[in-house]
């Protein structure tokens, strides 16, 4: 027995360490209708990227004196609604995979069995369900649509499981408070039951989902834009998504946007009961904002080890780590 628990105590990361994401979501496909027309899927029209090319004002700081009058050219795609059209429809589909204890590559035998127990010890204690409902809340408040939501008068999401379709009004649902529990017949709870059903199994829940956000006439529409470096002088210098849809192409945002929404659930960063959710990251990283939240002792490799070696870490701190597997990536390294 002790010689077991000293071999516990001694784990160290893998140099190979690797999971796959349960959380599968594809590219989001952008339309265009009347907020009359939500039933009426043959009325949409795919929206189409159009170029824009503008005589603008230098305003950064620092531009030297001589600069400062002259004109700042641009030219770059853009995309909004037709005059004649008052919605955008947002649309992507979602898988959520089961065997999370299975890293997808991992060279230390001991360290999988570690993970294999971890993982069906939390499995066993809390079914997934905080994090169902997090993941839930996040696809009913339609945080996915990011700018798309900001100003929207309405926002309707609806959710396809099976023959079962359900709509909810994103506006009834928070940003940050995570502590709804409707009752078992409530449509979001069974949002909830499937997302939970497919992180617990062995295979796979699927999900359709389509927001509609009545924006106004003609207003803008915000695809993801493409990162391109060392863009030529003269140059077009903003490039949006667009997917082939049919025979024409349609303005997108990416899977890893919508994604990135979807696992903004980590309220558990810092000992404060008002935080602002953040997107699951192994350092708490918040990019935009040039902010890490997860970097002393609250990591998620730290916290990770600690529980692996035996160590207690608190629930909210166990929902995290699960979360970030749940997320997937290359974690594997030299302590």
């Amino acid at each position: 027995m002790a010689e077991k628990q000293t071999k516990t105590t001694a784990l160290t990361l893998p140099s190979v360490l690797a999971f796959s994401r349960k959380l599968e979501v594809s590219d989001a496909l952008m339309a265009s209708g009347l907020w009359t027309d939500i039933d009426q899927s043959e009325k949409w029209q795919s929206i189409k990227l159009h170029e824009k090319r503008n005589r603008a004002t230098k305003s950064q700081f620092g531009v030297k004196d001589e600069e400062k009058k002259e004109p700042n050219l641009s030219w770059g795609d853009d995309a909004s609604l037709p005059h004649d059209a008052n919605t955008l429809r947002v649309s992507f589909t979602l898988k959520t995979l089961g065997q999370l204890e299975e890293p997808t590559a991992c060279n230390t035998p001991e360290f999988e069995e570690k993970v294999n127990h971890v993982v069906n010890s939390y499995r066993n204690e809390h079914q997934f369900k905080e994090l169902a409902t997090r993941y839930a809340n996040n696809i009913v408040n339609g945080r996915f649509l990011w700018r798309n939501r900001v100003g929207a008068e309405s926002v309707c999401i609806k959710v396809k499981h099976g023959k079962e379709t359900w709509s909810f009004n994103a506006y009834d649902y928070s940003l940050n408070d995570f502590s709804l529990s409707p009752d078992s017949n409530h449509p979001f709870a069974k949002l909830v039951d499937v997302i939970q059903n497919g992180l617990q199994g062995d295979g796979f829940e699927y999900l359709e989902i389509t927001a509609f956000a009545k924006l106004g006439l003609g207003q803008h529409v915000w695809p993801s834009q493409e990162m391109v470096l060392n863009i030529p002088k003269g140059e077009k210098s903003k490039i949006l998504f667009k997917l082939k849809h049919g025979e024409n192409d349609c303005a997108a945002m990416h899977s890893e946007k919508i994604g990135n929404a979807l696992r903004t659930i980590d309220t558990w960063y810092a000992d404060d009961t008002n935080l602002k959710a953040i997107a699951i990251e192994p350092y708490g990283s918040v990019t935009s904002r040039g902010e890490a939240h997860r970097i002393t002792k609250n990591d998620f490799y730290t916290l990770f080890l600690k529980w692996l070696k035996d160590g207690e870490i608190p629930v909210e701190q166990q929902h995290y780590v699960i979360a970030t597997l749940i997320r997937g990536g290359v974690f594997g390294g030299n302590e």
